[in-house]
């Protein structure tokens, strides 16, 4: 007789599944019946939808009533942006009163005296306060096309002439209209001061040959951008070799097939540029480039490879130097990229304002500075600002010869009168500062010269076709 249970039924794998269903529900009824009662009991109100609504309604209490908790846990630490308490506060449209309209503010009152004051007041101390100059409507240039009125009949038809102009002729390549007037020149009385490399406008009837446009050199090309124009340009930009044959053996410049080479060297400093600089710098530790010096002047550049390398060392240089036998040698300064101008130190003043140069050089400048009571030098003086530096670099420094000592002594007298001071000469090189103030200048004895300037002088009155020295 067979047993009415199964044994067998109880070895399977469904049996031993079915047991583990039942013991993990009975595990989690009593896990949860347990957790249950640390919780706060929540109450709540129920009511059948169908019942009457005059019913009373049932409440319910949770089990978890009148127990504490700590729920920070269960909730995430996210950014909450706040709403800025005035937004809460703020009345309605409704009832926010317009906004209160300002009058504008009164214009500034105009004062029509302009006081004028120097960097230097006339108590010999600086100033920072200086006059920026009057509006003057007549030098404002009228853009205004010109036009033709034709009549015809009883209208009237205005037509606008456009006129092209044609090119030069290749023999004006560098022509410059104030510089080469040759018949302004021939004219001169003198030209013994060097009024022939000064600037001869021509007269206002005699420009209508000049309606042209100036043709650039046969084979004109591109220059070489910097740094590298530096060193190197095209021949072809700058097609004269005076200067390598005049200057080849001192490291000025020299030729290589269709380029100038500049190997940095010039007649006063023929081992470079460089090394004339850290020269300058050791024998003046004041003289820090790049810092108290900024701007400074080369009288005389040659091709001017004393303001190429000054570049580098965080200083503009302005190289001026005349149109004189060595050709075009402030264009090998252009092409170079270094600030050039045609300028000559002669009768007038030159282009620059006043106290306008932390330094002013000049190396071999074939400059008498003191000629005629040291005008020259009161024109370097003029332009150099307080407590600037004057670097002259010439055979007077340096050599021993009677009329070049003759030369070196009569600059010492003129610098002492002009109250700079003679700092040190060192080799080939000679510095000198100019006084921080005017007290040297009100001190000095009656009748000495060169005089003090008139107050009336403008010191920026330099427009040369009225103002000399």
């Amino acid at each position: 007789m067979k047993s009415p249970i199964n044994l067998e039924f109880l070895r399977t794998t469904h049996a031993l599944k079915i047991g583990a269903f039942f013991f993990i529900s009975i595990t989690f009824f009593y896990l949860g019946k347990h957790w249950s009662d640390g919780y706060q009991q929540l109450i709540f109100f129920t009511q059948d939808s169908d019942s009457d609504p005059n019913s009373n309604h049932e409440v319910s209490i949770s089990p978890n009533f009148n127990k504490s908790f700590n729920v920070s846990s269960l909730i995430d630490h996210n950014d909450v942006e706040k709403v800025p308490e005035k937004t809460l506060t703020q009345p309605s449209p409704a009832t926010q009163p317009p906004p209160e309209t300002q009058p504008p503010p009164p214009p500034p009152a105009v004062d029509d005296s302009v006081e004028k004051f120097g960097i230097v007041n006339e108590n010999g101390t600086m100033s920072e306060e200086f006059e920026v100059g009057s509006f003057d409507p007549e030098m404002v240039d009228d853009w205004v096309n010109e036009t033709q009125v034709e009549k015809e009949g009883s209208e009237s038809v205005t037509k606008f002439v456009i006129k092209k102009f044609g090119l030069c002729s290749r023999d004006m390549s560098e022509y410059i209209p104030c510089l080469d007037n040759v018949e302004a020149i021939k004219k001169l009385p003198s030209t013994e001061k060097g009024e022939r490399f000064e600037r001869h406008c021509p007269e206002e009837g005699k420009r209508l040959n000049l309606n042209c446009l100036v043709p650039a050199p046969k084979g004109y090309r591109a220059p070489i951008p910097w740094p590298k124009s530096r060193d190197e340009v095209w021949f072809s930009n700058v097609p004269h070799t005076r200067l390598v044959e005049d200057k080849g053996g001192q490291n000025w410049i020299s030729r290589d097939k269709n380029k100038f080479k500049f190997p940095g060297g010039g007649t006063q400093f023929i081992h470079g540029a460089n090394e004339y600089l850290d020269h300058i710098a050791k024998m003046i530790p004041e003289i820090t480039f790049g810092q108290h010096i900024r701007v400074a002047l080369d009288v005389g550049c040659g091709v001017a490879s004393f303001g190429a390398y000054l570049l580098q060392r965080n200083v503009v240089t302005l190289s001026v130097a005349p149109k004189d036998v060595h050709e075009n040698q402030i264009q090998f300064a252009l092409e170079r990229g270094v600030p050039a101008m045609v300028a000559a130190f002669a009768t007038r003043r030159l282009l620059y304002p006043s106290q306008a140069f932390d330094l002013i050089h000049c190396s071999r400048c074939r400059i008498n500075w003191t000629r005629d009571d040291g005008i020259l030098l009161l024109e370097v003086n003029r332009m150099l600002r307080a407590g600037g530096y004057f670097v002259w670099a010439a055979q007077p420094v340096y050599k021993h010869e009677e009329v070049l000592e003759e030369q070196w002594e009569e600059m010492l007298n003129l610098t002492t009168r002009l109250c700079w001071k003679f700092l040190k000469k060192d080799g080939y090189i000679a510095v000198w500062q100019k006084p921080f103030d005017n007290s040297c200048y009100l001190n000095r004895e009656a009748g000495t010269k060169p005089p003090l300037c008139d107050p009336s002088d403008d010191p920026d009155n330099v427009w040369y076709c009225f103002q000399a020295f």
